[in-house]
């Protein structure tokens, strides 16, 4: 029991249309575990209800019917819920809502001393912080003056100096530039590899999906497939059907298949499918 990080048991969630003034279901009987150190990424278009799903696991949303548990707190345990935050922190889609300082530094020790961490110990959290980040050389900076990326990896070392088990990344890319997506990408992948984070990343893109250990693919409220990047991509016709799109690649392979040429169907890279060629 004691390597499952969040796990979520027949989880509804519904809330109510304003304009028709009808309950919609948002989330719809969903079980899910995620295990300690696991990447997990969740992937659906707007409106799947995976950013709700997200929201559920830090206690940000409590579910209509069923239980989520993150370590093996309750969220519907009120008392529990600052308790549930720092042990799962949650980056969202616009890091300009989440920086509160105007000098990068403070807005990472925003967290720790919110937590009343003793002052030394805060200094030490921050710089290590923007050290994993790689934004040390920015920490006098205002975060203002920052491109898309940076902010989001000083929005990143400010979840990281509460020293949270497990992290949600609610589309943290979505408003990013390519290479701010990159950076932002490569500082999540190394969370996880160096610093044993547990990852949960919400997306839509395709490209960023490939890079986790485990992908759920969501669709109306509900999980529609589940399993590696592998495993889940080769489904080509389903998740089209779904509303979204494989990795180029994939689909490449798969037209070629098609084709009557002998080729796997379970590629994700542009070096695998050179590989295969």
């Amino acid at each position: 029991m004691n390597d499952i990080m969040i796990e979520m048991k027949d989880v509804v969630f519904e809330y109510k249309s304003y304009i028709e003034d009808e309950i919609l279901v948002a989330v719809n009987k969903v079980n899910l575990t995620v295990k300690k150190g696991e990447f997990l990424v969740i992937l659906g278009h707007n409106g799947s209800g995976k950013s709700t799903l997200a929201k559920m696991m830090n206690g940000l949303l409590i579910p209509t019917d069923g239980d989520v548990n993150v370590m093996g707190i309750n969220t519907k345990d009120e008392e529990k819920i600052w308790d549930i935050r720092q042990k799962a922190g949650m980056v969202f889609q616009n890091p300009d809502n989440q920086i509160v300082a105007t000098i990068v530094e403070e807005d990472v020790a925003f967290g720790p001393e919110n937590q009343g961490i003793p002052q030394d110990e805060i200094r030490k959290r921050v710089d290590d912080a923007l050290e994993i980040v790689e934004m040390s050389a920015y920490k006098k900076h205002a975060p203002h003056l920052l491109s898309g990326g940076q902010k989001q990896r000083v929005a990143i070392a400010g979840i990281l100096a509460m020293n949270p088990d497990c992290i949600i990344f609610d589309e943290p890319t979505s408003m990013l530039d390519p290479s701010g997506r990159t950076e932002v990408l490569q500082t999540i992948k190394k969370l996880n590899q160096e610093q044993g984070k547990t990852i949960i990343l919400i997306t839509h893109y395709m490209d960023e999906a490939v890079q986790g250990e485990r992908v759920v693919v969501m669709s109306k409220g509900e999980i529609k497939l589940e399993g590696s990047p592998k495993g889940v991509f080769k489904k080509v016709d389903k998740i089209k059907e779904l509303g979204l799109d494989v990795p180029q690649v994939t689909e490449l392979a798969y037209e070629l298949q098609k084709s009557g040429i002998n080729i796997n169907e379970d590629i994700l890279t542009i070096e695998e499918l050179l590989n295969v060629l």
